[in-house]
């Protein structure tokens, strides 16, 4: 996004172990910054890791900077590939899914349903942050959101919280005695007046009691 011609690229990798190295040496040697490497989960297999991305150039020279680095991805995801997995049992009769209505009320935002996967997207339009001329939004990734999956009974919840420096402590606050695990706390800008942290969650269980975690985390946004 950008005005003028000069854009702000930010962007975020979704890698295996193996390719954290080789995706960052790529983007730092074509003049890419990296301003984050995080985990969102805990347990995966493989592991997997996430790498933000962030530059300023015209669109057509930012793409070319960042192609090496997605070029690389994948390579050793495919090598796994090539061995063939077990054969599955026979899958038992699907569950049913999440109630996103009563996921809505509780939050008190919709979200968008995307197979399985139930996701709210909250923006922090109270926070005015340009970089080169163009506003840093929601759709740039200064957001909160929840996605669900799973049933009413047995959830699973997993997010991202953006908040100022003085709201860290009391969302990390309630997300704990809501029984959600943080997993990361981070950044994805540098240099942003106010600067802004982002927190990954998790959490498994009713899809209730997850959706109420997640509403007490916002309520600790925007109080000024």
């Amino acid at each position: 996004k950008g005005t003028g011609g000069m854009e702000v690229m930010m962007g975020d990798l979704v890698l295996l172990q193996e390719e954290v190295n080789p995706v960052m040496s790529a983007l730092l040697a074509n003049g890419l910054e990296v301003t984050a490497l995080h985990n969102h989960f805990f347990w995966d297999e493989p592991r997997m890791y996430y790498m933000h991305v962030h530059g300023h150039g015209t669109a057509a020279d930012l793409t070319r900077m960042v192609k090496p680095a997605l070029d690389l991805i994948g390579r050793a995801s495919g090598q796994r590939a090539s061995v063939a997995p077990a054969p599955s049992p026979a899958a038992p009769a699907a569950a049913p899914g999440i109630d996103p209505a009563a996921i809505a009320r509780i939050v008190g935002t919709p979200g968008e349903q995307n197979g399985a996967v139930y996701k709210i997207t909250i923006g922090r339009a109270d926070l005015k942050l340009t970089e080169m001329g163009a506003p840093i939004n929601a759709r740039m990734g200064l957001n909160t959101w929840a996605a669900f999956v799973g049933t009413n009974a047995d959830a699973a919840i997993a997010g991202d919280v953006a908040m100022l420096a003085s709201e860290v402590t009391p969302v990390l606050k309630v997300l704990r005695q809501n029984g959600l695990s943080v997993v990361a706390i981070h950044h994805h800008m540098t240099d942003t007046q106010p600067a802004v942290f982002f927190l990954h969650y998790w959490g498994t269980g009713p899809a209730d009691k997850l959706a109420t975690g997640f509403k007490a985390a916002l309520d600790q946004l925007a109080k000024r």
